[in-house]
């Protein structure tokens, strides 16, 4: 399985390396692959925070993908806001996530899935921040801190990223990696997550 993690200027950099640490361990130990992509190509991208890093590699044909947030609360002018003002990244969410295995979010990179009309009608989450305008767009509000509606996963704030991120080797590959990877990182699991 393929997870391809889409970034850009001005994303909450914990929404990225989370995830991306729970899947790259996964990786070590599975036939996963996770790579970091940038919507029209290979990107250098600085996080809200100011972190410099690259993604080697733009969106690509993967079994998955997963939109961390950042920039949406505040409606800066780089993050997630900004992204669903351009609409060119909705859009391709919209036209790439009924072919996915499976779509992912974290914090308010549900917003973009929201904005691709990927969310309407089914259990889905976001930061607790952005409930009330997320529910404009028609999910049904879980306030857990993870959502697994099959081939749509959300998570609420920041942190919950990781959460997803075990959750899906739990569920892709076995429960016993995602504890020993949970257990390497020092992470102590939720277990709030709503299953439908």
């Amino acid at each position: 399985m393929r997870i391809e993690m889409l970034v850009f200027d001005g994303v909450d950099e914990m929404d990225v390396m989370g995830p991306f640490e729970v899947w790259s361990l996964a990786a070590g130990r599975s036939d996963l692959e996770v790579a970091l992509v940038g919507l029209d190509g290979p990107v250098e991208v600085t996080g809200m925070h100011g972190l410099q890093f690259k993604a080697p590699e733009g969106l690509g044909t993967p079994n998955a993908v997963f939109v961390p947030g950042g920039g949406w609360l505040n409606r800066a002018e780089r993050g997630s806001w900004a992204e669903a003002r351009r609409g060119v990244l909705p859009a391709r969410l919209a036209e790439l996530g009924p072919r996915l295995d499976w779509v992912g979010s974290v914090c308010t990179g549900s917003m973009l899935l929201a904005e691709a009309g990927l969310v309407k009608g089914r259990p889905a989450t976001t930061n607790r921040n952005a409930w009330d305008e997320f529910e404009a767009f028609g999910p049904v509000l879980k306030k857990n801190r993870v959502v697994d509606d099959g081939n749509l996963v959300t998570a609420g704030g920041i942190t919950a990223g990781i959460d997803l991120a075990l959750r899906i080797v739990e569920r892709e590959l076995s429960p016993e990696l995602a504890d020993r990877i949970a257990r390497s990182m020092e992470y102590t699991r939720d277990g709030d997550i709503y299953l439908s």
